[in-house]
């Protein structure tokens, strides 16, 4: 049975509480992001993992997203990224922000790659989430190559059932966030955000030493 929580800005403490029950003991939560719909999971879980794969359809090499309550949290993935790349990205989020980074060892999110791209979301309720949970899984809320969803309302029947739990908050339109690749020589954006975002970025790469 999939449960609901409807949310206003952010769910209750209470309900902040289910959910993260829900995903720690392996469920598969629909959750409002800062950027879009998202399903979620124990990114460190295997199993979690397969379920979401197979909800998806999603080819078996192809990494999640992974979701971290703070830089701190990176530590549990294994990040193998220098110090002050990561103080650099300290100053950079909270933001809609995804960052490719190298692993000591691959986890079950990267699916077997030896990178993981990882962000830590605006939303405050949405960290104090990850914070109990450990970093979660997001990957966008449709089936492999169909169109991203905007509201609960939107998924079909199938998806949906295949749910332990939907947080519903209404209608969201973001956009999908800025990606940023540093596992090469030479950071790059594959996908860049708002020009001024942008641009505070790399002007917070350029500090580091």
């Amino acid at each position: 049975m999939t449960v609901e929580w409807r949310i206003d800005a952010a769910p209750r403490v209470e309900q902040v509480s289910q959910i993260a029950g829900v995903l720690t003991g392996g469920g598969v939560v629909l959750l409002p992001t800062d950027t879009v719909y998202g399903l979620h999971a124990l990114a460190l879980n295997e199993q979690a993992v397969k379920r979401v794969a197979e909800i998806k359809g999603r080819e078996d090499t192809k990494p999640f997203l992974v979701l971290a309550s703070a830089v701190a949290q990176l530590a549990l993935l294994g990040i193998s990224a220098p110090p002050g790349i990561l103080a650099a990205l300290e100053t950079i989020w909270p933001a809609p922000l995804t960052v490719i980074l190298p692993l000591r060892d691959p986890v079950p999110a990267s699916r077997g790659a030896a990178t993981l791209a990882v962000r830590i979301p605006a939303l405050g309720w949405l960290r104090e989430l990850v914070s109990r949970t450990g970093p979660l899984l997001s990957t966008s809320a449709n089936r492999s190559g169909e169109p991203v969803v905007a509201s609960p309302a939107a998924l079909g029947g199938e998806l949906r059932g295949a749910l332990d739990g939907v947080v519903d908050g209404g209608v969201l339109e973001g956009e999908p966030s800025a990606i940023l690749d540093l596992t090469s020589a030479e950071p790059y954006f594959i996908r860049e955000g708002e020009f001024s975002f942008t641009q505070n970025v790399w002007k917070s790469l350029r500090k580091t030493p």
